[in-house]
């Protein structure tokens, strides 16, 4: 958005340099890009009046002239324009004179003919080609009025200005008209704004009789309105209203199109105006375009319309595509003399997928995608027929047709003076907060401390309280917010939380087992979003994922822990250890947020320890996964159990259940066989544990324990049971008959093979026996260790 300083300050008095301006502009938030100042490099640049013209003796293509620029006497300049002529009044460069680019003035013969200055195009003054008027796009410039020759001609041309070019963010739409920017500037300075002139001299004859119009859906077209202007003549738009709209870059075309721009940018509320009496009849309907339904635009292209483009018809054929660019049968032409001025609302979203889909992105469109402020749209269109009337000379017709509802012009927002002061620091009384928001142009009212505030329509950014507390630190400013330090009750030393501590030592408990830690995406492919899940729960889908590959919130981390380690194997990297800390999602139904829990899971292949100058290695196995769990578990001091299980994707041999205090919380295992091959694997073990469970157990206090002054006994069974008995039963069997002297039962070996039947096998479990108190006696031990035994047998083991 271009902001014309000149242009601004007819709506608000700035009494400041533009440097100054747009550095407060930028520090209440809206960045100010660039500054182009119009009269920078130029110098001595005058009015002139082409007294006479002569063509020069040796040069058909240059003319002789004789120029008043206010001197006593005229000046001679030669010039080539095609477009010169006596009884112009030009723009002249004079002696000793700049122009942009480094141009230097200076007294000349041109094929034997004196020139002491000359006669400019805009070109060459700075303005750029494309914003030129198309009359003088390939000669010099003609004032359309009379101006005194000797004036200064960048004040004559409204170009003694700088611009300021703002980089919005999409949520001030407000800073793309000059008013908005207008209200924005007095609240800075606070200055009072004023609006321009909308009343306009009605005729006798009625609008409604002229035009009608209708909505076929309301969703997508809330408002919709039109007023008729009679008898104006098409000509070049003023001096001043060409260089504002210049200044704004758009090119000038003609009184009513230039309007219709310059109403645009004032308002920022985007209009249309179509001929009258080539509409094809007097009743305006918008609706939904039809499928495969042709336009021919503006732009003179044909476009094919779809059913979600909104379009404005004469009740059968588009005359225009709504909110994007209008057809060429009722288009303004030299011709015209009754113009129809729509403004309307309509849906932002559709305007917006209806110029990407036809790559046409214009003023108006960008407008109305951010959307526009419904309190402007009558009066934009007012302010349309006051111009018309004005420098078109058009009778403008008495009210206006319109249908839908515009909605509330402004928006009660309740904020407390306590909740301000809390929120940003200051001190400031109601009294003060409320100038604030006056100087924003919002009525305000005050109940006991508690403002109502009446946020209106063009700050569409506005819509909770938090919104009004910003706006009070930006007007206020936010160089004023004090500089204090934190006043704490209790002060403490900084420490980590009991989460944060044992995470940080079961990460140095992996890593020091040789695991490295990943870290992966929450998305995965819809297809393996459940796989490895211990819970049965749906998944989370993406509305718009970035591909099918990240489409789904993960439910287990294993997926990609199996992908990191492929990708690693195809590069020859065969040993891989890879642990990760991450979050699942589990999700509860339409409407409602996912659970999100956070899981520890490994994966491991290849060879563990390989000491090469032995001959000596190691392959990873289902119980160095398991004991790397354990390590876990020893670290939080808390005890795991296992249970063999059936996991899908895991291999249905060598899978355990993780529990803890009798629940599962997570599995150990070995991918299955299947899994293995497709990703070119060789056998690789998994675990995954929910670690939200892990950290929920309170380990308390450690208690130490004094090292035993006695010394202990150590004994070892062999057990013949049935292959499908688990070790564990047997463990636990014998700690329950252990009494107070057994410290440990571990299983040492494990046979199945020669001298043992097929469905049986062979265990030796190595039994610890200490007491703590006294010396151990061969009674006190036997008698424990035969309560062991017989509770063994009754399990079905057999002493051998």
């Amino acid at each position: 958005m271009f902001i014309s300083k000149e242009w601004l300050e007819s709506y608000v008095e700035v009494d400041q340099p533009v440097n100054v301006l747009a550095e407060r502009i930028t520090r209440t938030g809206i960045e100010v890009d660039d500054i182009i100042d119009y009269t920078k490099d130029i110098k001595n640049l005058v009015v002139g009046y082409v007294q006479s013209k002569a063509t020069h003796p040796d040069a058909d293509k240059l003319n002789v002239c004789q120029v008043d620029i206010g001197e006593e006497e005229p000046v001679q300049i030669v010039c080539g324009a095609p477009n010169i002529d006596a009884g112009q009044t030009v723009i002249v460069a004079t002696v000793g004179g700049r122009l942009p680019g480094g141009v230097k003035i200076k007294r000349a013969k041109l094929r034997g003919e004196r020139s002491e200055g000359m006669i400019c195009s805009l070109q060459e003054i700075g303005v750029p080609t494309n914003l030129v008027p198309k009359q003088f796009e390939d000669g010099i410039y003609v004032f359309s009025s009379e101006v005194t020759p000797g004036t200064d001609a960048l004040t004559a041309l409204y170009l003694d200005d700088q611009v300021m070019e703002f980089d919005l963010t999409p949520n001030r739409a407000d800073a793309l008209s000059m008013i908005g920017t207008a209200y924005e500037t007095a609240a800075l300075y606070n200055v009072p704004m004023v609006k321009p002139e909308t009343q306009s001299n009605e005729n006798n004859e009625q609008t409604a009789d002229e035009i009608s119009v209708t909505i076929q859906n309301e969703d997508k077209v809330p408002y919709y309105s039109a007023r008729v202007v009679k008898n104006v003549t098409i000509e070049p738009s003023p001096e001043w209203m060409q260089m504002r709209l210049i200044k704004a870059g758009i090119r000038p075309i003609n009184n009513v199109v230039d309007i219709s721009n310059y109403v645009l940018i004032e308002y920022g509320q985007p209009l249309h105006m179509f001929d009258k009496d080539q509409i094809g009849s007097k009743q305006i309907d918008v609706r939904q375009a039809k499928e495969g339904e042709i336009i021919t635009t503006l732009d003179d292209q044909e476009r094919k319309l779809v059913t979600s483009d909104i379009v404005i018809t004469n009740g059968n054929s588009p005359i225009a595509i709504a909110g994007v660019m209008g057809g060429d049968f009722s288009e303004v032409t030299e011709a015209t003399t009754n113009v129809v001025i729509e403004g309307a609302i309509f849906d932002p979203v559709s305007i917006r997928h209806t110029s990407r889909r036809l790559n046409l992105r214009s003023e108006a469109s960008s407008r109305f995608e951010k959307g526009i402020a419904t309190e402007f749209v009558d009066e934009a269109v007012d302010r349309a027929c006051y111009l018309l009337q004005t420098y078109a000379g058009g009778t403008v017709t008495q009210g206006r047709v319109a249908e839908g509802d515009l909605g509330e012009f402004v928006t009660p927002i309740d904020i407390s003076v306590s909740k301000v002061n809390q929120t940003i620091g200051f001190e400031l009384a109601a009294k003060d907060i409320e100038a604030i928001f006056v100087q924003l142009g919002f009525e305000t009212t005050n109940t006991d401390d508690v403002l109502t505030v009446m946020v209106p329509s063009r700050r569409k950014d506005i819509t909770i309280k938090e919104d009004l507390i910003e706006e009070i630190a930006r007007i206020y400013g936010y160089d004023e917010i004090p500089s204090t330090l934190p006043v704490f009750e209790h002060v403490t030393h900084g420490s980590l939380t009991d989460r944060q501590s044992k995470s940080r030592i079961v990460k140095a408990s992996l890593e020091g087992a040789g695991l490295n830690q990943a870290i992966n995406y929450s998305l995965v492919d819809k297809e393996r979003a459940n796989h490895f899940a211990l819970q049965n729960r749906d998944t989370v889908a993406l509305l718009m994922p970035m591909s099918e590959a990240h489409s789904t919130l993960r439910q287990s981390l294993i997926p990609h822990l199996i992908d990191a380690v492929a990708y690693n194997v195809a590069r020859k990297n065969t040993q891989v250890r890879l642990y990760e800390l991450g979050r699942v999602f589990f999700g509860n139904g339409e409407g409602e947020l996912p659970d999100e829990v956070e899981y520890l899971s490994g994966i491991l292949t290849g060879d563990y320890t390989v000491n090469a100058w032995q001959g000596k290695k190691e392959e990873i196995d289902f119980f160095i996964a398991k004991g790397i769990v354990d390590r876990v578990a020893e670290k939080l001091d808390i005890q795991f159990e296992y249970e063999a299980g059936e996991i899908n994707g895991l291999h249905p041999g060598r899978t355990a259940y993780v529990k803890l205090n009798g629940k599962i919380i997570g599995f150990v295992g070995e991918l299955h066989p299947q899994i293995e091959k497709d990703n070119d694997l060789k056998r690789t073990y998994v675990f995954e544990l929910n670690y939200d469970e892990l950290m929920a157990v309170s380990v308390g206090y450690i208690n130490y324990q004094p090292i035993p002054r006695f010394p202990g006994v150590s004994r070892d069974i062999a057990l013949v049971i049935n292959r499908d008995m688990p070790s564990a039963k047997l463990v636990n069997t014998i700690q329950q008959n252990g009494g107070d002297i057994l410290q440990e039962a571990e299983v040492f070996d494990v046979y199945e093979g020669e001298h043992v039947a097929e469905d049986e096998k062979s265990i030796a479990i190595s039994l610890s026996y200490l007491d703590t108190e006294d010396t151990l006696t061969d009674d006190k031990v036997n008698a424990v260790h035969e309560a062991i035994l017989t509770s063994l047998q009754a399990e079905g083991a057999t002493i051998r």
